[in-house]
């Protein structure tokens, strides 16, 4: 039989540096694929990586690169950052993602929330804090923010997964589970009759933003899409769910507010919604929002800092929330919106083709 030994609920055991500091903060984990008793062993299958980390990470290589060679550059430094951290914790972006893989091993003390070995599952616990061990990357898909791995990953008792469901493809469900936390969130936010304005809204987290505040503000609300490439503006005018969408760069805070004032008649948004992947959005998300109005950031890509110094530099009053990639039930919730809204699911399965 099997000794274990035992873990702390949220995996302080596995801090190498600096010690006294949970494993999301650390710079450096113990990514040995021997759990502890309460712990769960994972074979990986596929890195879903944060939106921002892997712009960041594409946006890092030398101009001029052909797509192989793009792809050897994410590999790289994927592999770099995972042999220094023991996790997939971009030092620039500060995130991580999630991941898919088939339960090998339950700990003795593991929650095994309806799961058993060899069931595929989705971490719902961001890669920056998930000891991950790779051993070789077998395909970058870039047109996915998703890297196919052979590797091992370990995941604490605290930390939340989802079974693969059998009516969803694994590459639809893991970009789904990737982003729940915002459909949950947004839903808790947005009210009857609200304006909702989605900055970034032709990605994933944005799509599914904006049809949960369409179902929210129901049909004395308004929602307001602004996306930026024009694929991503094709996208959030396909969803069908938008009083307006509106091309621009969030970048641009006065341009985008100008945008919205101009679609919204002269009048700015109850609630924002931030899912841009770029930095530097945080003040067009604020001066897009009327005063008292309520800004959610769930973009990765987001300074803190730069969002409260610069509403108070603009005198804006209003409530600035950080994005919780958890809440209670929030992978039901989001495979459930997918379920029910026929054009939300055509796109995102046009998104992320595969098994």
């Amino acid at each position: 039989m099997a000794i274990y030994k035992p873990g702390s609920p949220y995996g302080t055991h596995r801090v190498v540096e600096p010690k006294g500091v949970l494993p999301q903060a650390a710079w450096r984990i113990d990514n040995s694929p021997e759990i502890w008793d309460n712990e769960i062993l994972i074979d990986v299958s596929t890195l879903n990586i944060d939106a921002a980390s892997f712009k960041q990470i594409v946006s890092s290589a030398k101009p001029g690169l052909s797509p192989d060679e793009l792809k050897e550059h994410v590999a790289s430094t994927v592999l770099d950052i995972v042999s220094q951290r023991g996790k997939m914790h971009n030092p620039v972006t500060g995130s991580g993602g999630m991941l898919l893989g088939r339960v090998r091993e339950f700990g003795p003390k593991a929650p095994r929330r309806g799961a058993k070995e060899g069931d595929f599952i989705a971490t719902l616990v961001s890669l920056s804090l998930t000891p991950l061990k790779v051993e070789r990357i077998k395909e970058v898909h870039l047109d996915k923010d998703q890297v196919d791995i052979e590797g091992t990953a370990v995941l604490f008792e605290t930390g939340p997964f989802a079974a693969i469901p059998p009516d969803f493809r694994k590459t639809l469900a893991l970009a789904v589970l990737d982003v729940a936390g915002a459909p949950a969130q947004v839903a808790r936010l947005v009210g009857e009759g609200d304006t909702v304005v989605v900055l970034g809204a032709g990605g994933k987290s944005g799509l599914i933003s904006l049809a949960v505040a369409r179902e929210k503000a129901g049909p004395t609300g308004k929602v307001i899409a602004v996306a930026h490439s024009p694929s991503s503006t094709e996208r959030a005018k396909r969803l069908g769910v938008c009083d307006a969408v509106l091309s621009a760069d969030a970048r641009d805070a006065i341009g985008t507010m100008e945008a919205v004032l101009a679609a919204n008649g002269g009048k700015k948004a109850d609630i924002t919604i931030n899912c841009v992947n770029v930095p530097g959005t945080e003040m067009a998300s604020i001066l897009c929002t009327r005063d008292r109005g309520k800004v959610y950031f769930f973009s990765m890509a987001t300074s803190f800092t730069a969002a409260a110094l610069g509403a108070e530099g603009v005198g804006a009053d209003v409530e600035l929330i950080i994005g919780n990639g958890y809440a209670e039930n929030h992978a039901l919730f989001a495979l459930d919106l997918i379920r029910r809204h026929r054009a939300l699911r055509a796109i995102l399965e046009e998104m992320f083709p595969g098994e």
